[in-house]
């Protein structure tokens, strides 16, 4: 008899959350986005829970506006770093863009976080959507890339990287101490990369780990975007307003995989959920609305704006049909941005509702413990996921998750109750990638 599919499952950290006034929240940690003991309670009671993976978003440009968690948190690899001292079998992924760094130096960090966690480690490839990243990197280069010239870049990028990760095979260093001899020279491979955006010559002067190399995850869903992940990604963090949304973009993706000579199970897709558990179901709608009456319009506002190249939404009629804004937010955040537009339109919203639903929105995973496992196992039947990263819709929404929602999915037979491996890609159900000097080498003998 097969063994039955097993769900998969990630918790984001988000500091003092993923919105515009969620630090106000009266059991709100003020100072979490930079507070490493918080960072470690969430990782531990997510390893507690048998999470796959912890997730650490990032970005690289802020303003005024910006959600506060973005003004003072921490960067991605040194806080996974830290983490991966206080957990022991947890997958650390974090955020790092293509678009703002150089692939030698991303390959090592990743690589380097890899043998500290002990093969726990994955990279989040983005592209860096806000234009005014641009303006903190190199005061030449003002002009931030356009959308398609960003995935141009990553995937080259992507090439490259794995290249590196590949530079010793497994069993290159010998460290033989009678001999004297450290390292096979037959073993170590230049990459010698030169191409449309890199020249890279290699090799990296870091080895492979257990898993082999990082898992690699992409977050995009833009045609652009599916695409690359279809291609290079292991994982896909996504997000979707219905299941029969998410439903048509596993299948896409999945398709997509296949079109690249890969098999529809080398790619696992998690969509993003911030459930909200309460009691009963009123006291999950409660808790949701104290969340959402934080929000003033204003920053509402500013949140929208994020979406749209930071622009001015205050120069308009709150309560007038949404504005039309033409090709902007083309270049950013381009499928949030076609969907809002889109949903405003279909429905004949005003710019005030499309601002407060973007900003609080409510949670398509609301309700009592059972509700939210029944919601879960329904998407992760139907073919709309392979399992979620966890957000927490409200403060202690991953310690409810934890200790209410897992037991339940666990009784049902969906959802591990010991890890089964001692790395990500182990427990994530993906193959160790073959390294590709030895492939050649089997592939020529």
């Amino acid at each position: 008899m097969s063994k039955q599919k097993q769900l998969k499952l990630g918790a984001i950290i988000q500091g003092v959350g993923g919105n515009m006034s969620a630090w106000r929240h009266p059991e709100a940690v003020v100072d979490a986005s930079v507070n490493f003991q918080y960072y470690k309670q969430q990782a531990q009671k997510a390893e507690t829970g048998k999470f796959d993976l912890l997730f650490i978003a990032d970005g690289l440009f802020i303003n005024e506006k910006s959600i506060p968690h973005f003004l003072n948190r921490f960067e991605p690899i040194t806080i996974l770093s830290a983490l991966a001292a206080v957990t022991s079998q947890i997958g650390l992924v974090g955020t790092l863009s293509t678009s703002y760094s150089e692939p030698f130096t991303v390959a090592r960090q990743f690589a380097s976080l890899d043998h500290i966690s002990g093969g726990r480690a994955g990279w989040n490839v983005v592209t860096s959507p806000l234009e005014g990243s641009a303006l903190n990197y190199n005061k030449k280069l003002e002009e931030h890339p356009s959308h398609p010239k960003r995935y141009r870049i990553a995937s080259e990028y992507l090439q490259v990287t794995k290249g590196l990760w590949d530079s010793w095979e497994d069993d290159a260093f010998v460290r033989d101490k009678q001999s004297g001899v450290f390292f096979d020279p037959d073993k170590l491979h230049r990459l010698d990369h030169k191409g449309e955006f890199f020249s890279v010559q290699g090799p990296l002067n870091i080895g492979r780990s257990k898993q082999g190399q990082p898992v690699v995850f992409q977050a995009g869903s833009s045609e652009d975007g599916r695409n690359l992940a279809a291609k290079e990604a292991d994982a896909i963090f996504t997000g979707h307003p219905t299941v029969e949304d998410a439903q048509r973009f596993y299948a896409d993706v999945k398709s997509r995989a296949v079109g690249f000579g890969r098999k529809a199970e080398d790619i696992v897709i998690l969509p993003g959920i911030g459930p909200i558990i309460g009691q009963t179901e009123e006291d999950a709608e409660c808790k949701y609305q104290q969340a959402a009456s934080l929000v003033t319009v204003k920053e509402a506002l500013d949140y929208l704006g994020r979406y749209f190249d930071h622009h001015d939404f205050g120069q308009y009629e709150l309560d007038a049909p949404f504005p039309e804004l033409g090709d902007l937010g083309q270049n950013s955040f381009r499928s949030t941005t076609d969907r809002l537009k889109q949903n405003a339109k279909d429905k004949g919203l005003t710019l005030r509702q499309v601002a407060l639903q973007a900003a609080t929105p409510r949670p398509l995973f609301i309700g009592t413990p059972i509700q939210i496992a029944d919601r879960i196992q329904q998407w992760f039947e139907a073919g709309a996921a392979d399992g979620f990263i966890v957000g927490s819709g409200v403060p202690n929404g991953l310690n409810d998750f934890v200790d209410l929602v897992v037991p339940i999915l666990q009784e049902r037979g969906i959802y591990r109750k010991e890890y089964e491996a001692d790395t990500l890609r182990g427990n994530l159900g993906l193959s160790v990638p073959t390294n590709r000097y030895v492939k050649e080498k089997v592939t020529n003998s």
